[in-house]
């Protein structure tokens, strides 16, 4: 595949680079040229675009639990103080 550079140094990426890639419209990339003169062209994504990839071990943490164990670290905080 190739493409033509315009006189403002723009190139079409094709379609097919594009798909592969998962490029839309507005979307960024990252050249990255290596020192034997190869150029790799990667999509940036946003952090964002990763959540979901790791899969957690523990179920999610519901406001009431969090409370109870905030609400216990500081009764035994106050009796190590009252130890002191």
């Amino acid at each position: 595949m190739e493409s033509a550079i315009t006189s403002k140094g723009q190139a079409t990426i094709p379609k097919a680079i594009r798909e592969y890639l998962g490029l839309e419209p507005g979307d960024r990339v990252k050249f990255f040229l290596h020192p034997d003169g190869s150029v790799v062209i990667l999509a940036k994504r946003p952090a964002s675009a990763a959540r979901g990839l790791l899969k957690t071990r523990r179920r999610p943490v519901s406001l009431e639990r969090m409370n109870e164990a905030i609400a216990t670290g500081a009764q035994a905080d106050a009796t190590r103080r009252k130890r002191a």
